[in-house]
């Protein structure tokens, strides 16, 4: 728990919130909304339990990503879908941790068929528990247990950019700390390191964006790479990439290929170049977007206080000028994606 000195300065470092944001919205009309899962494979096995009242011999589905949509009334601009990062789950777009609208119905109000998705092993998303019970069960040596990784709110302070280490703020901070007890319970474990290679997320990604034959594939943090992956195994359905923040970018030497024709936008909040973390993968994507661009391709990498808009942490779909950046970004994504009903 935070002193309340602390938490005084927090508040009188966030800004108020701009008047769109706090002011009621009218009511929100869909033509429809629903969800889905996409993907995924059975797994035999006799560790599903180490539980006697539950057999442990069976058949499982694990690797699907789970999806919930909403579709506008008529509507006639290109589909979006959003993939969350480490810890977390598709909570990370919708109602934000003070209460203000998130991005999941922002976008929908905007005109766009919005999609969240769970990243496989994650969230609605079933992860596979065969590995730890099997050694559990004394079938496979404790050195196999497979890593899972959850961060604590300590360490997440500094990962999100709150401040350079807990409980520092960075001076202009719009993420809404006097939330932050909120928001922290939105974090879950992370099973990254017990999937499959290649991540299950992203083949599912592609079957999902041609199945949807047309969406913007919007990513943040550890999923950033995501959309990039997805465009190397098929570009098929992929109408453009918007990566938030990152964890890393192809290589600049790599393969440029699949993103040539691929309208794309990487985005970099506030407080980067003060981060031991992000200050690498911001040079990491800078170079990429660079190549990209001397290829001839259609890369575009912008730093947010480059555009005047500053104080923002690594969760800028959720801090207090969330609505603002949107904006910006559908403005970004009118001028360089051609939309469905053009």
């Amino acid at each position: 728990m935070l002193r309340p000195s602390f938490l005084l300065v927090a508040s009188l470092a966030i800004p108020t919130p701009a008047l769109a944001q706090s002011t009621k919205p009218p009511p929100l009309t869909i033509e429809q909304q629903g969800s889905f899962f996409v993907g995924g494979r059975n797994v035999k096995s006799d560790t599903l339990s180490t539980l006697s009242t539950y057999s442990s011999s069976g058949t499982i589905t694990v690797d699907q990503i789970y999806v919930r949509y909403q579709i506008p009334v008529d509507a006639k601009k290109t589909a979006v879908t959003l993939i969350h990062g480490c810890c977390l789950t598709g909570k990370t777009w919708e109602t934000t941790p003070d209460g203000r609208m998130g991005w999941d119905e922002y976008l929908v109000r905007k005109g766009h068929p919005t999609y969240v998705i769970d990243q496989a092993s994650r969230g609605r998303s079933a992860a596979n528990p065969t590995l730890i019970n099997s050694v559990r069960l004394g079938k496979t040596p404790p050195g196999e247990t497979p890593p899972i990784f959850a961060a604590g709110h300590e360490a997440a302070w500094g990962i999100f950019r709150f401040g350079a280490e807990y409980p520092q703020v960075f001076p202009g901070m719009q993420f809404p700390l006097e939330a932050q007890a909120e928001f922290f319970k939105q974090m879950v474990p992370d099973w990254l390191a017990t999937l499959p290679t290649p991540n299950p997320t992203v083949a599912d990604l592609s079957e999902l964006a041609i199945r949807l034959n047309g969406t913007i594939l919007i990513s943040h943090s550890q999923s950033g790479i995501f959309p990039f992956q997805t465009a190397v195994l098929n570009t098929k359905g992929i109408a453009g990439i918007v990566a938030i923040e990152p964890g890393a970018c192809p290589a600049a030497n790599g393969d440029l290929k699949p993103y040539i024709d691929m309208p794309t936008l990487v985005l970099f909040g506030d407080y980067v170049d003060l981060s031991p973390r992000w200050a690498p993968r911001l040079k990491m994507c800078r170079a990429f977007a660079e190549a990209v661009t001397k290829a001839g391709g259609k890369t575009e990498l912008v730093v947010l206080p480059d555009l005047g808009i500053k104080g923002n942490s690594h969760m800028l779909m959720q801090d207090k000028n969330s609505l603002e950046i949107a904006d910006w970004l559908l403005a970004w994504i009118d001028k360089h994606i051609e939309q469905k009903g053009q």
